[in-house]
């Protein structure tokens, strides 16, 4: 509870980033790096497992955020995909099950898997946002409910209609509203006025912006989503095609020192 409260309080004022390691060991790093509080990230922990994001279980994907959530000593919040379930009584349940892991915080969005047809209706989304709220709320968990509107990296870019789902979604009891994707200045600030005074989560995965930038455009949050897991694998791929490719071994020159990172991992 204690992380739970921390957790909360970190959105009451400001703007922090809560960046998105894949494994323990990132997780581990990132939290020497003085960031206050960590976030899951699908996409960089199915990479990880040799899977496609959304491709893991809900087994999978509970056994991860208890790994993490048990490995450090700040809040985690769980990216939970659209809850393992397309019905909010089915979501409701395995929120419960996330929040016995020992997170802090959960995400739920509203996208379906179906290029077709990506979003969960308008209504069916919002009771499942409801759904979840109830479920932390029976617990009497204290876990903070952030709510996801994906119209912007699903193919459906319609600022007023993700304002009328995160406001939708802000009545229905989440915590935090994040819809990824949106980037300009005047899309952000208008999702911030929308869905005042409950904090905004914006997802940062290029060099579009600066933390300094967001703060003052009302942003609480900045997550970073699949980006560190994707420059981990940058230098990976950019090795590993080097010696694959020419027979040679410069971009091990860039390295970090065998004894910097070994360092890094003592008690």
């Amino acid at each position: 509870m204690e992380l739970r409260e921390r957790f909360r309080s970190l959105h009451a004022s400001g703007c922090f980033v809560i960046p998105n390691p894949w494994d323990i060991g990132s997780a581990r790093l990132l939290v020497k790096l003085g960031f206050p509080a960590l976030a899951t990230t699908s996409s960089g922990f199915a990479w990880s497992t040799g899977r496609r994001d959304n491709h893991i279980t809900l087994d999978d994907a509970l056994a991860h955020v208890r790994a993490i959530a048990s490995s450090v000593e700040v809040p985690v919040n769980a990216d939970f995909e659209g809850g393992f379930a397309i019905d909010p009584e089915g979501v409701a349940a395995n929120v419960a099950r996330a929040a016995d892991t020992g997170i802090a915080g959960i995400s739920i969005e509203d996208s379906t898997g179906d290029n077709g047809d990506p979003l969960f209706d308008f209504d069916l989304s919002v009771r499942r946002v409801a759904a979840a709220r109830q479920a932390i709320d029976r617990l009497k968990a204290g876990v903070f409910l952030t709510a996801r509107s994906e119209g912007f990296i699903v193919g459906q870019p319609d600022l007023d209609e993700t304002i009328r789902r995160l406001t939708a979604f802000a009545a229905a009891g989440a915590d935090c509203l994040y819809a990824p994707g949106i980037r300009s200045d005047d899309e952000i600030a208008a999702v911030v006025r929308a869905v005042a005074p409950k904090p905004v989560n914006l997802l940062v995965g290029g060099p579009f912006t600066t933390v300094d930038k967001l703060a003052a455009l009302g942003v609480r949050r900045v997550s970073v989503g699949g980006a560190l897991a994707r420059s981990a694998w940058a230098g990976f791929l950019g090795a590993a095609r080097e010696i694959a490719t020419t027979g040679t071994f410069a971009a091990f020159g860039g390295a970090v020192p065998f004894e910097e990172i070994n360092r890094m991992f003592e008690e």
